[in-house]
């Protein structure tokens, strides 16, 4: 409240009409954050954000009170780096590009009204705010996979260390009378992000060293790997006892919330632990309560405030601020985002019979196809007059934009306990001559004593790219000059028998591959429609 009296009557006028702006520029960006972001697990914690925000900038209400507004045109470079973002997140259907957009332009407006040394007071609550932002899709399913594979490891070694015998292929655990398998909301990755979170919060209420603050903040990363590890082997040591209810429903749910709580003891005694070593807290000067003199404040509101009080609504900055906002939502509402989806053949049609090669097509089940987001597929295993096998696997989608995208073979295939030996670029030659060639990813995998060899590619309106990184840059730019994010991922795979040498697998791939490509021309679209 004492905050808030400060506020004069034309302050809040400028508030009522940035917030207006605002709303209409980032309505669709917002409702999707709240109610499709935050509601997935990994981040449900982020409801709680906004009250740890305000209190934090509560809690430096002493310093906001005591230091005088210094509005600054240097505010205009955080806010046009915003409204940039905003356009490029538009085109380009990336959300967090859009997220980032909304943070740059409050801190630019923030520093253009209040100045450096009150934006800098409240800088961590602008950190806070970051962590309301979820990973772009291809960075959580990559971190997905690897605490998985980390969480199983260590879980098998835990129930080893208990003496119960078990053995592990990728994320599935056998413990001989039964299999778990560590899905994504066993990875740790909840609780990862949820503990560093916390780690944050506490870093700020820390009256401590740096260094110290570094430590406990960089220890929830183990915190959260060794503590998920134990829920797995406890889920493993009770499922003999009780069976598969400890390992779904409320008892998963429940052993995740447990094991989270009793992180926050662990934490709270690595604090104790920590301010009990030099140097020691009441050494450092506390910036909690930061106060300047009256009269240095004074003099510095002699120089500002008297001017932005007698313009108002008229002030200089707050004219900039509301023109670019404004042509902003005017523009967003008049430039035509909608996506061209391009006409193109069902993949279930996709030919049994390629060359030499004959094939008998598989379904997937609906739980992978949901979990996939993929708008059409074929999965074909294909086999010559030699008897050699070709796995043939191709996922189509319309559209890449917003918090859709490929799902990696990379992320995928190891989670199933398949060990990437060899990865590596590899070049295929389109024609016999091999004057037309193309560059695809290719992995040799092995699995117990199974052996395959892998390639696999994206398909993107006429290009065949290789990596996530590329996927994105031109799933932006033909959003921007075409208006398509429709693409395909192709993924082949055969086996690497025993009998033969790594190469003869090799050239089994470059013949389907030389084959196949001709046929996906006429089901995924190109370049040109």
């Amino acid at each position: 409240m004492i905050a808030l009296s400060i506020i004069k009557p034309v302050s809040w006028v400028k508030l009522s009409l940035y917030a207006l702006l605002l709303l209409g520029i980032y309505y669709s960006s917002l409702t999707w954050l709240v109610t499709k972001d935050w509601a997935r697990d990994a981040y449900s914690y982020a409801y709680l954000i906004p009250f740890v925000v305000l209190y934090i900038i509560w809690d430096k209400r002493g310093a906001l009170i005591s230091l005088p507004s210094a509005p600054s045109w240097k505010g205009l470079v955080p806010l046009t780096f915003g409204l940039i973002l905003f356009w490029l997140g538009e085109l380009g259907g990336e959300y967090l590009t859009l997220y980032l957009s909304i943070w740059f332009v409050l801190v630019g407006l923030c520093w253009l009204h209040l100045g450096w040394q009150k934006l800098n007071t409240i800088a961590f609550a602008f950190i806070f705010i970051l962590t309301m932002f979820p990973f772009p899709n291809f960075i959580y399913t990559k971190l997905t996979l690897k605490l998985r594979l980390i969480s199983s490891q260590l879980g098998v070694a835990m129930i080893n260390l208990y003496g119960l015998p078990v053995h592990r292929e990728g994320n599935i655990i056998d413990l001989g009378f039964t299999q778990l398998q560590v899905v994504e909301a066993c990875s740790g990755l909840h609780s990862l992000i949820s503990l560093i979170v916390l780690g944050l919060f506490l870093v700020y209420l820390f009256r401590a060293h740096f260094w110290k603050r570094v430590i406990l903040l960089v220890s929830t990363v183990p915190l959260a790997i060794l503590t998920n590890s134990l829920r797995i082997t406890v889920t493993s040591i009770l499922y003999e006892v009780w069976g598969a209810k400890v390992a779904e429903g409320f008892f998963h749910g429940f052993s995740g919330w447990l094991i989270f709580m009793f992180c926050i003891p662990i934490l709270l005694l690595e604090m104790w632990f920590l301010s009990k070593l030099p140097p020691y807290s009441s050494d450092l000067s506390s910036d909690r309560y930061q106060y300047i003199s009256t009269s240095s404040k004074s003099d510095v509101d002699k120089k500002y405030q008297k001017r932005s009080c007698r313009k108002g609504v008229l002030q200089p900055i707050f004219i900039v601020a509301m023109i670019l906002l404004g042509s902003t939502l005017a523009l967003s509402q008049c430039i035509e985002f909608r996506e061209k989806i391009p006409i193109k053949k069902r993949l279930d049609q996709f030919p049994l019979e390629v060359g030499e090669w004959l094939g008998v097509r598989k379904r997937m089940e609906q739980i992978y196809i949901d979990a996939l987001d993929l708008s059409d597929y074929a999965v074909i295993d294909y086999k010559n007059r030699l008897g050699s096998d070709v796995s043939f696997y191709i996922a189509y989608y319309e559209s890449q934009r917003k918090g859709e995208s490929i799902h990696s073979p990379a992320t995928c295939l190891p989670g199933t306990g398949w060990d990437f030996k060899q990865s590596q670029k590899v070049t295929v030659a389109l024609s016999k001559t091999g004057n037309v060639s193309m560059e695809v990813n290719g992995a040799f995998m092995q699995k117990g004593d199974e052996k395959q060899l892998v390639y696999y590619w994206f398909l993107q309106r006429g290009r065949v790219l290789t990596n996530a990184y590329q996927l994105k840059f031109f799933n932006f730019w033909d959003s921007m000059t075409k208006q398509r994010t429709d693409g395909a991922l192709v993924r082949l795979i055969t086996p690497a028998y025993d009998s033969e040498e790594l190469n003869e697998a090799d050239r089994r791939l470059q013949t389907f591959t030389r084959e196949i490509m001709p046929v996906l021309d006429e089901y995924i679209p190109g370049r040109d429609l």
